[in-house]
């Protein structure tokens, strides 16, 4: 290829990529502004707050609206020192709105039922009483919003906690009764997770003096120039047995093949669709695949169970690091005995669990499909808003049984 074509080339996937971006900040405004005019319309405009309140508010949803979407170029292009409290009060912002939503949506429902209750019944409205009726129910769900928002924030943010989960294994060995694996799962390095909270978790794992470390994905939101440093105390997580590594869906947004060459500088087995033996003949087996929506982003990812599990001694235990629970369909149909996910986060913020559910078969704990078990960690970290409400973070020791 000439060098006039090659710089064509380049130059049209830039145009793309530019074109892309602006199309895609133009939706994220268009949202943004459109969720912001209802917080105005609903807590400004309807209860008719007097001068100079309305006007505060009003400008404060506006500049909150811009910052919601300008995230995107404060992770991109500004340093991270500079940048990082924008972010803090963006992606803190981002939890306070969903609180707002959650709230305001029912809030309406009730307006709305009210409503059509008093035209049913034949009663004139009462242009008092309706904006008496706005001022009590925005009072209401803004109080709730921020209360909510106070207490996800302190659950989201104090230290992790260690969650024993014990898991019987049929075929386990007598022998390794007992066998405690460390799982982390869902850290999310990134905008307001760094280098101090990776050692923290390197800290307790360390504690506790496990047989095997394993991380299940999503262990960044960013690339390995920027975020490199901060994973760099992985390196002293110490077992037995080694520490192991799992794909999950944000490795492939932020240059999968990097972070995986990254992560074997400091000493961490990344498993890519294979299985390796645990303890020799008396122990047994754990594999690891790519993450299920792997083979969107091509470069040769993707799940493959069956290439992991070629050669398998059905006789032996198997463990599974898959980093979405849904894996554990076909993970059930080649008698896997455990399968350990993330993905979920728990939910992170009722009652998004619930909406989780519709996407997931298992959203946190212990569970089962035919003869294979499932645990799904509610994550170590945190994903967007510092946040987290009625489902905390967790390091997840698990300790394997035989039966």
């Amino acid at each position: 290829m000439s060098p006039s074509c090659s710089g064509s080339g380049t130059e049209t996937t830039t145009r793309m990529s530019l074109s892309r971006a602006l199309i895609m900040l133009s939706v994220l405004l268009g949202i943004s502004g459109s969720v912001h005019y209802y917080f105005w319309a609903r807590l400004v405009r309807d209860t008719k707050l007097p001068p100079p309140w309305n006007r505060i508010l009003a400008i404060a949803l506006v500049v909150l609206a811009v910052l919601s979407v300008s995230w995107i170029l404060l992770v991109r292009f500004v340093p991270r020192d500079i940048g990082a409290p924008a972010l803090w009060l963006t992606f803190t912002w981002f939890g306070v709105m969903f609180f707002l939503f959650v709230l305001l949506v029912p809030a309406d429902l009730i307006r709305v039922l009210t409503g059509l209750g008093m035209r049913v019944g034949g009663s004139a409205a009462d242009p008092a009483r309706r904006e008496f009726m706005s001022r009590v129910m925005g009072t209401v769900v803004g109080v709730g919003a921020f209360g909510l928002s106070g207490m996800a924030a302190y659950t989201g943010l104090r230290s992790v906690a260690i969650k024993k989960v014990p898991v019987v294994l049929a075929r386990l060995p007598r022998a390794l009764s007992g066998y405690r694996i460390v799982q982390m799962t869902d850290i999310h390095v990134g905008p307001t997770i760094g280098q101090t909270f990776i050692e923290e978790l390197v800290q307790k794992s360390n504690a506790l003096d496990p047989d095997m470390v394993v991380i299940t994905g999503d262990l960044v939101d960013g690339r390995v120039s920027e975020l490199g440093k901060f994973c760099e105390p992985l390196r002293n997580l110490r077992s037995r047995d080694g520490v192991y590594f799992v794909t999950g869906n944000h490795e492939y947004y932020s240059g999968v093949d990097e972070w995986i060459a990254f992560l074997q500088t400091v000493g961490i087995r990344v498993l890519r669709n294979e299985r390796v033996s645990i303890r020799g003949q008396g122990g047994f087996d754990l594999a690891g695949i790519d993450d299920f929506r792997a083979g969107d982003f091509g470069n040769g990812h993707g799940p493959d169970l069956s290439k992991a599990l070629t050669g398998r001694d059905p006789s032996r235990s198997l463990v599974l690091l898959a980093h979405q629970p849904k894996a554990v369909v076909e993970a059930a149909e080649n008698n896997v005995d455990l399968q350990l996910s993330g993905h979920t986060h728990g939910g992170q913020l009722f009652p998004f669990n619930y909406l989780v559910a519709l996407e997931q078969p298992f959203v946190a704990g212990l569970h089962r499909k035919k003869d294979t078990q499932v645990y799904v960690s509610c994550g170590t970290g945190y994903w967007g808003p510092p946040m987290r409400l009625g489902i905390p973070a967790e390091i997840t020791e698990i300790e394997l049984r035989s039966a």
